[in-house]
């Protein structure tokens, strides 16, 4: 009788030994969650910080507005029915990048035109385009509230763009959304183009923004290889470009075709 009351009593003792090791594992448990859940919750908070962009860098034609195909059409005519060429709608769009006298150099040699013709058939050129695009011109969709938000929240904007001033107030003023952009880079505010960085760093330069707390917006390969060589992640319009022309660059965050990508809900927050 006595032997089995010391059997009870140390089964219970054992149990209530096994109940409070089961409490102690369970708070243990309990504690490193609570730890790792303050430890989660403090890197979300510092990437939040450190990875939310301090400025944007917007590239103008076909990040901003969808017009490559009126710049196209506008040089193709350009060459070939006034100036001789026989250049396909492909062969067109290879060259289409840097500034105009650029283009015309790469299309014809650097001895065809005196700058002062150069600087004229970019204007001719610019103006076709101007009058064929003008009933079209509106900001690539879901673009606006993109600006609004930034502007709402202090982030400041600029465009850094091979275009001329002609084209960049074009668009700034019949669009009325030069308010959002504290500065702006164009073709005559730079001695390199793109693919240098000398735009984008310009631009980074008068915001008083460190270059790599910037993100840029650009539709093409030498836009975005410009934003890589000024140390800046960019994001991609497919506006023009196709995302496999795109392979060689490793600062690419998002392809998009428009701004409604469910990427730009979280860029700003």
């Amino acid at each position: 009788m006595e032997g089995k009351f010391i059997d009870t009593a140390l089964h219970k003792n054992k149990k209530r030994k096994s109940t409070w090791f089961k409490f102690i594992s369970v708070q243990f448990i309990l504690i490193k969650l609570n730890r790792l859940l303050q430890i989660f919750i403090f890197v979300i908070f510092i990437v939040i910080i450190y990875m939310t962009p301090k400025a944007l860098l917007f590239d103008l034609n076909g990040t901003i507005i969808d017009d490559m195909t009126y710049h196209t059409k506008a040089w193709l005519d350009l060459f070939n029915n006034e100036l001789g060429a026989n250049l396909t709608w492909d062969d067109v769009k290879k060259e289409m990048y840097g500034k105009n006298p650029e283009v015309l150099v790469r299309v014809f040699g650097p001895n065809r035109f005196t700058q002062a013709e150069m600087d004229t058939l970019s204007i001719e050129k610019e103006k076709k385009y101007q009058q064929e695009f003008l009933p079209h011109l509106k900001l690539i969709p879901g673009l606006h509230h993109l600006l609004e938000t930034a502007y709402q929240k202090n982030i400041p904007m600029a465009i850094g763009s091979a275009a001329i001033p002609f084209n960049i107030d074009f668009v700034l003023d019949n669009l009325n959304i030069r308010h959002y952009f504290k500065v702006i880079v164009s073709a005559d505010d730079v001695k390199m183009s793109k693919p240098d960085p000398e735009t984008f760093l310009n631009a980074a330069e008068l915001l008083q923004v460190n270059p790599t707390d910037c993100i840029v917006f650009e539709d093409t390969p030498k836009g975005a290889e410009t934003a890589f060589n000024a140390g800046m992640k960019c994001i991609v319009l497919t506006t023009t470009h196709q995302k496999e022309e795109f392979d060689y660059l490793n600062n690419i965050l998002n392809f998009s075709p428009d701004y409604y990508d469910a990427f730009f809900k979280t860029l700003l927050t």
